[in-house]
């Protein structure tokens, strides 16, 4: 789990949530349904456990979703300002391997607008990609690659990439996987890019199943209602046959589902094996009053007993971001846009190892300057993630989770000592004490140190790796593809921000520096980044280099820089 946001934020979000009075229990009936739209019944008040043919939709007249209609809602990004080392010589910050934001992104420029500044988790653009770092060795289940050149936006700083690669794993030699699709059927998912887009994508996870797996399908509108208990993964025709016998229908009641969700993870636990429940919705929980606090402790609690949350976003004009980031975060899980069915098969096909199996928990990463060569430094995204330094160390605070074969990638702007000014802010020296650096730090070479702390799958105890880094000065022309290509989506990222330390970034120079580094693109992932580079820039100059698209809660201005 990655670190959360401010609790006030997490509740109010998930204040709606409906929490049912009881724990649900297993249907012990037929193992599908067809949860149409139009049918008409009584509203249950805790999870159905009549035979699910025979559950019937509560009468809500469905609701369809103008195109014109907008309620999406992100969370408020305050970009990481430059710290001085000389009072703050550490960053400390828990791993995000979401991707959501880049898809998302993708979605606004294929709609032809530019998305809101809120939208854009920078982070999450550059993790979106795949990059060549080297394989672990030993015991440790990700390795660490560093690279230092001149920031391409302002050559008179540094840019210090970390990348992060985590074990790879063939597929078939995967632990069992116990997977739990909680599918949100209420009215607002009746859209072609929400329900039927999603039946297509678990269709496509269900051809990887091996016979080891277990399924199960929980559904969730006016109450929630099992269509399949545990099914072994070989029985594909009965899973496809639960899949395609889902309907939108009624409003929704989320915390009932994601109560007998978790039951069914439980009554199909693998010990030693991958248990979570996969959530699908547009986010939109909008029926019940519940008590906030109760299920947060649910789903914390599942955690520890080891059922994590995968949380798969869809649609547009009331996707939830915020909130479903929110419960991602909270059930040690990862957070998926599907704005189409080219990236499900990336996240459910392409990617199954790393977004359902974790292979690292609790990943914080702590960076030590060096005085003596840094005067002060930013770390780009990851601000929903930041961790007090004292955090790094005490194996009680939750982080973010690893998943095999999954990479990460955390990039600082360095402000080198005798660089001409510093853009930190500073303070009144201190009266009672000074701080001054040792012999290391003028004597070692080194620019920084990168510390890392992570916990094994099931463990409760962390482990640590310390890293290194000199301070070479390589030319950016001399630096791998993969660090250019970060650079390139970072200053993307704050192009369509309209980021204030974005300096003299502009889209002609995001294009040239990833032109330049299209080597190894598996999937054409980094050829299509150019064309949405492309796409933005237009629309940033239709724009007039102002506000962009305006959906749902973020605002700010657009780089004008060509």
């Amino acid at each position: 789990m990655r670190t959360p946001r401010p609790h006030r934020l997490l509740l109010a979000s998930l204040a709606v949530l409906a929490a049912c009075s009881g724990a649900g229990t297993r249907s012990s009936g037929p193992d599908r349904a067809a949860i149409a739209a139009d049918t008409v019944g009584a509203m249950p008040s805790t999870a159905a456990t009549a035979p699910v043919s025979e559950w019937e939709a509560p009468p809500v007249a469905l609701t369809r979703v103008d195109p014109g209609y907008n309620r999406e809602q992100y969370s408020a990004i305050s970009e990481n300002e430059f710290r001085d080392v000389g009072t703050s010589p550490l960053s400390t910050f828990a791993i995000d391997v979401d991707a959501a934001s880049y898809a998302n992104v993708r979605r606004f420029i294929n709609q032809q607008t530019l998305p809101p500044a809120d939208a854009v988790r920078i982070e999450e653009l550059i993790n979106y990609f795949d990059y060549d770092y080297r394989d672990p060795s030993g015991d440790a289940p990700f390795s660490v690659t560093t690279e230092v050149a001149p920031a391409p936006w302002n050559p008179a700083h540094r840019l210090v990439h970390v990348g992060l690669q985590g074990r790879r794993m063939d597929p078939a030699t995967l632990p069992p996987a116990n997977l739990v699709f909680l599918v949100d059927v209420s009215g607002s998912m009746d859209e072609p890019d929400k329900l039927p887009l999603l039946k297509e994508a678990f269709g496509l996870l269900v051809e990887n199943l091996r016979p080891q797996d277990r399924v199960s399908i929980v559904v969730y509108a006016g109450a929630a209602g099992l269509v399949l208990p545990p099914t072994p993964g070989g029985q594909k025709d009965r899973i496809r046959d639960a899949i395609n016998t889902l309907r939108p229908g009624g409003s929704t009641n989320g915390g009932e589902g994601i109560r007998l969700a978790y039951q069914m993870a439980r009554d199909g636990f693998i010990r030693g094996g991958n248990n979570r429940v996969v959530l699908a919705t547009d986010g939109d929980f909008n029926v019940g009053v519940s008590s906030d606090g109760e299920l947060v402790r649910l789903i914390e609690h599942e955690r520890e007993a080891g059922v994590f949350l995968t949380v798969l976003g869809l649609g547009t004009g009331n996707l939830q971001d915020a909130r479903m980031e929110q419960l991602a975060d909270r059930g040690n899980g990862n957070y998926a846009y599907l704005d189409g069915i080219d990236e499900a098969r990336k996240v459910l096909v392409g990617e199954m190892g790393g977004t359902l199996f974790t292979i690292a928990r609790d990943v914080k990463v702590q960076v030590e300057f060096n005085p003596a060569r840094v005067k002060a430094y930013r770390l780009i995204g990851y601000e929903n993630r930041a961790l007090a330094a004292e955090d790094f160390n005490d194996d009680r605070k939750d982080a973010g989770e690893l998943g095999a074969g999954h990479s990460v990638t955390a990039l600082y702007e360095v402000v080198p000592v005798g660089a001409p000014d510093s853009p930190a802010r500073g303070v009144d020296p201190l009266r009672y004490q000074q701080v001054r650096p040792t012999g290391t730090a003028g004597n070692s070479g080194e620019l920084l140190t990168v510390k890392l702390r992570y916990k094994a799958p099931e463990g409760t105890m962390s482990r640590a790796l310390v890293h290194r880094v000199l301070d070479r000065h390589t030319a950016l022309a001399a630096t791998s593809a993969d660090f250019r290509f970060a650079a390139a989506v970072a200053e993307w990222g704050m192009l369509l921000r309209g980021s204030r330390f974005k300096a003299a970034s502009s889209y002609a120079q995001v294009e040239q520096l990833a032109r330049g580094a299209l080597a190894g693109d598996r999937g054409g992932y980094r050829r299509e980044f150019l064309r949405l580079v492309e796409a933005s820039r237009r629309l940033a100059a239709a724009d007039g280099g102002g506000h962009g698209g305006g959906h749902g809660g973020g605002h700010g201005d657009h780089a004008d820089g060509q």
